[in-house]
């Protein structure tokens, strides 16, 4: 498959707001690391396998907000939570997720935890807007529109963030990254920028 370009202005505004946000953010990730350190002893940074630009895959970085042993308790869950399983399978998602610690649960809602991710941002593997990094398991649900995602860096946001994330099914959160790739606007780009502090601040769709 031949590689798929991005627009020129995409990396500099990319890489300058990357930069800013975690200097102005550096107080607020302190906080964090010594919140974790004190509620739990386990690792502060979760990094997990995502595909990226033209198909590659990389470490995307979260604050931790679940168990250590979460992998083990999903699949326990799946097995013996009928309800839980028809979620997970339909969405990727659980409601009230039991994995989730106290601290990983206030991080989630106010998306403190996608702050590490301005370090993937500033490397090159993500943008600061675009469509949310997806798992290998996650690539069916694409069909012939994977190719639509691939051919930009997954975004910390995008259109599915500032429409509900959570409350949108993800077939429509499909059609929404396909609007995005499809555009490669500057105009949307900044306008999901803009969209984000509100939608952030009053945790749409973070449940």
């Amino acid at each position: 498959m031949p590689a798929l370009a991005l627009p020129r202005w995409l990396r500099t505004i990319d890489v300058g707001g990357a930069a800013l946000a975690l200097v102005f953010f550096a107080p607020v990730l302190l906080l964090v690391v010594l919140a974790m350190l004190l509620c739990d002893r386990g690792p502060v940074l979760f990094r997990h396998k995502r595909i990226g630009h033209n198909g590659r895959e990389f470490l995307c970085l979260k604050f931790r907000t679940m168990v250590v042993d979460a992998d083990e308790r999903l699949q326990h869950l799946l097995a013996t939570c009928p309800e839980s399983r028809a979620s997970w399978l339909r969405d990727q998602k659980l409601k009230n997720d039991p994995r989730v610690t106290l601290v990983g649960k206030f991080l989630r809602v106010s998306s403190l935890d996608e702050l590490p991710q301005f370090w993937n941002v500033l490397v090159g593997e993500m943008s600061l807007v675009g469509p949310r990094p997806i798992t290998q398991s996650e690539v069916g649900r694409y069909g012939r529109y994977f190719l639509d995602y691939i051919s930009v860096r997954p975004g910390i946001t995008g259109l599915w963030q500032i429409s509900g994330r959570n409350d949108v099914s993800y077939r429509r959160r499909v059609a929404m990254d396909v609007t995005y790739a499809r555009s490669q606007s500057l105009t949307l780009y900044m306008r999901i920028l803009v969209f984000t502090v509100p939608a952030v601040l009053m945790a749409r769709g973070s449940s």
